[in-house]
């Protein structure tokens, strides 16, 4: 079978497609002949830092969507044919990939292989920031970066579903801000330094609650754009940033707390708190109240220009590789 991988640490172009075995399920597993893999910011960073990667070579991706190819030793719930998604914690670009069955998710009548593949990072992860950690009430305020981007295309959905007074985003460069506004933001900025921007929007209040995949300075901005008793929930470090830390003197004078979500981490530590959040999000997609677009789709050995194109930062939506549809 096909895969693509990489063998040193660099660019897009380290990625290359090879032929290996294909792989079998072990005990509590599943094999999965893939149609569709996601590809998400956490890929690029495998590829360039060796983000989560155990070992060289490494084949990147977190999702996919398939069909059921066999089940391993003690697995009942799935069978040969299913129509499933899956997070993985790489090898997803690949014809062929085990994934344990803690996360795999049988699809719900009504959609297709094609909208599945976006869902099993993007969909639990924006329902936890706003809900599960954000612990967002109705009329409250929300700020989220990277407004554009999958998780923030979906964020911005289920925080107007949810009842918020007013949803800010904040992009990378003004020719995202369509798009956001078309997904249930009030207002987008484009600003390093978004701080000010807020504080005018919201008459000097601040927002209630801030969403933050960037780390470095822009969670800095993050909590000062905070109101009294807001809270920050970090998901990511994009800018590779040193990690934050943050203290009493910073969080006792104004209530304000902070809180930290990952989903490959909840996927290893509390895999059946992973279901239920999956299932919870996925039940969003099937009623209609988010949609997910998928704005690019690349053949899997052409990984390296959907890599390329994610990392020009000129991306709204969700890009995928069509691996076997």
């Amino acid at each position: 079978m096909r895969v693509v991988r990489f063998e040193r640490y660099g660019g897009p172009e380290v990625l290359s497609a090879v032929e290996v075995e294909v792989p079998e399920p072990g005990p509590g597993q599943v094999s999965i002949d893939v149609a569709f893999a996601g590809v998400n910011f956490a890929d690029l960073k495998a590829r360039a830092e060796g983000y989560r990667v155990p070992a060289l070579p490494f084949v990147p991706g977190l999702e996919v969507s398939g069909r059921i190819r066999a089940v391993g030793e003690g697995v009942a719930a799935f069978h040969p044919g299913q129509e499933v998604a899956a997070l993985t914690p790489g090898g997803a670009y690949a014809e062929v990939v085990v994934a344990d069955t803690a996360t795999v998710f049988p699809i719900e009548d009504g959609l297709d292989l094609r909208t599945a593949a976006t869902l099993p990072t993007v969909l639990p992860t924006a329902h936890a920031l706003l809900h599960e950690v954000g612990r967002l009430r109705e009329r409250e305020s929300v700020l989220v970066q990277g407004a554009a981007g999958g998780i923030g295309t979906v964020v911005g959905q289920l925080a107007k579903a949810a009842g918020a007074g007013a949803v800010y985003g904040v992009v990378s460069r003004p020719s995202k801000a369509g798009h956001a506004l078309k997904y249930g933001y009030d207002e987008v900025f484009c600003a390093d330094d978004f701080t000010d921007e807020v504080r005018r929007a919201t008459a000097g209040r601040g927002v209630d609650l801030v969403l933050d995949p960037v780390g470095g300075d822009t969670f800095r901005r993050g909590l000062d754009s905070l109101a009294v008793f807001g809270r920050l929930v970090s998901f990511g470090n994009a800018s590779s940033a040193e990690p934050w830390q943050v203290g009493q003197s910073e969080l006792y004078p104004t209530g304000h707390s902070v809180a930290g979500f990952s989903i490959l981490s909840l996927a290893h530590t509390a895999p059946e708190a992973l279901r239920e959040l999956a299932e919870r999000a996925f039940r969003t997609v099937a009623d209609g109240t988010v949609e997910l677009p998928v704005t690019a789709e690349f053949p899997l050995a052409e990984a390296a220009e959907a890599h390329r194109l994610l990392g020009s930062r000129t991306t709204t939506g969700k890009l995928l590789l069509r691996v076997a549809a």
